[in-house]
């Protein structure tokens, strides 16, 4: 008797082991219809701006190596184990950096970007999840009371074990994983956006410290100025001048001191800023370079938006999308077909306690074949229904995002040519006059021919003209920067016949 328990579950074994292979079988078939019926996405070209979405930027098929190299932010996936970058080390003083330190480890540190790459990783971990089978399903019924049992003429049961697989339609499976793998896509789009913000944010912060510290330097340089005018005001009341010319000499000496009280806040504060940003919020001593690299603007507004429509993770994101929308629309379609079900099962039987004569108590082995009946075209119908309504809205999505960001790559641009033509107004022109007017003022002063109020306009006009532009620098490069967010990408200017626009 034991030995023909055990003949009977090495069958029902064997028939499971089979089973099992047939299905993990299955699991490797090549997306070959997948592959077949997209068509290869084409990029929009950049000489060509137009206010319709062309569909080739929408194609439903999956990401090609030169989609990948299209985009300069476009980073491989981290693995799990990446995803924890260790902290920077803490110090105490941080002597003059360049601002590709700050950006680089406040962008390979920053919470909300190690938490862009955690969710890259979690979206990656759902494509072979999405092309997978579910569970197959395994179910045992047994008869304990003999006199309840299930007769049959080969004699009474004694339990019923089967196995059972869901498969779904094939291009079902191909879809969700199309799907699955457009998430990734726009997850990596938003770390990229991520990344550009946290550059953004440094650049803005460091050119603030920047500004601060070129604007005590300058009132220190004017000081020692205003200090000569003192004495050159003493000297003139010895001679006869009046007393109240050495009062208005030292209030502009006390007016400077009280700058400098203002700008050192000033470069605190855009100390703690960029602390913050680089995870250490504790950090003293964080000086900027002595100058600071504003960069050419970009010459062309036409190459600005081809950029921005190659290189924009905005953009791209949209794009991704509109093409996942496109495959959940697919989905949609595709619930029409069935899906199929296959199994296996095992009835024990014995012939003690039969109500059959002729029981013999031979195992029964059956084979299942299921199919889904999708009658109900209402609901499908509904579901092709609300996946083109999506696809719809995710399109005029796009127009409004492409829209936008060229709304800003102009404003951007227009603030850069205004900021790069008043720097170069003060440099060229402003203050070397006005360093020549206050020359010629303090000459006259000393020869009796201006009294000290003139003089004393011409100082305060020579200072406020270095703050401005030290400020118009520190503008343009900020301005440079925000660009740089709203492109995307860097963009080299390549002409040199181009000529600023009229003022």
């Amino acid at each position: 008797m034991n030995s023909r328990i055990l003949f009977k579950l090495s069958t029902f074994q064997i028939l499971c082991a089979g089973f099992l292979v047939v299905a993990g079988g299955c699991q490797n078939v090549p997306t070959q219809p997948c592959e077949r019926s997209a068509a290869k996405r084409t990029v929009v070209p950049g000489s060509v701006i137009s206010n319709s979405i062309q569909a080739s930027s929408f194609s439903d098929s999956k990401p090609t190596q030169e989609d990948i190299s299209l985009v300069q932010h476009d980073v491989p996936i981290p693995l799990p184990e990446d995803i924890t970058t260790p902290e920077p080390e803490q110090t105490d003083h941080v002597v003059s950096q360049p601002i590709e330190y700050f950006v680089s480890v406040a962008v390979g540190n920053h919470p909300r970007v190690r938490a862009a790459r955690a969710r890259v990783a979690a979206a990656s971990n759902r494509i072979p999840q999405a092309y997978a089978l579910e569970d197959p399903t395994l179910r045992n019924a047994f008869w304990p009371i003999p006199a309840a049992g299930l007769q049959t003429a080969d004699g009474r049961a004694v339990n019923d074990l089967s196995i059972s697989q869901e498969y779904p339609w094939q291009e079902k499976r191909c879809v969700k994983e199309a799907i699955a793998e457009r998430e990734t896509r726009i997850a990596a789009a938003k770390l990229a956006q991520a990344e550009l913000e946290v550059e953004e944010m440094v650049r803005l912060a460091y050119y603030e410290l920047w500004f601060a510290d070129r604007a005590i330097q300058i009132t220190f340089d004017n000081r020692q100025i205003a200090a000569e005018l003192v004495k050159l005001a003493e000297a003139r009341n010895a001679a006869g001048g009046s007393q109240q010319d050495i009062l208005r000499a030292q209030l502009q000496l006390d007016d400077l001191d009280n700058r400098v009280i203002e700008l050192r806040q000033q470069k605190a504060l855009a100390q703690a800023d960029l602390a913050a940003l680089v995870q250490q919020p504790a950090l003293q001593g964080i000086e900027p370079s002595a100058d600071i690299d504003v960069g050419e603007v970009p010459s062309r507004l036409d190459a600005l938006f081809a950029a921005a429509l190659q290189c924009s993770p905005r953009l791209r994101e949209q794009r991704w999308a509109v093409s996942r929308d496109r495959q959940k629309q697919e989905l949609a379609c595709l619930g029409k077909y069935p899906d199929f079900m296959f199994g296996v099962g095992w009835m024990g039987m014995t012939a003690n306690q039969a109500v059959s004569p002729v029981a013999s108590g031979d195992d029964n082995v059956n084979f299942m074949v299921g199919v889904t009946l999708p009658i109900w075209r209402d609901r499908i119908n509904a579901a092709i229904r609300e996946a083109s309504a999506e696809v719809a809205a995710s399109s005029r999505e796009f127009q409004d995002v492409r829209d936008d960001a060229f709304r800003q790559i102009r404003r951007l641009t227009d603030q850069a040519y205004a900021a790069d033509k008043q720097l170069r107004l003060f440099n060229e022109r402003i203050l070397p006059r006005s360093k020549r007017a206050l020359q010629l003022a303090s000459a006259e002063y000393r020869g009796r021919q201006v009294d000290f109020g003139e003089l004393a306009s011409g100082f305060t006009e020579v200072l406020m003209f270095e703050l401005q532009a030290a400020r118009a620098k520190a503008t343009l490069a900020g301005t440079m920067a925000q660009l740089h967010r709203a492109v995307g990408c860097e963009v080299i200017v390549d002409d040199p016949t181009w000529s600023q626009p009229n003022s």
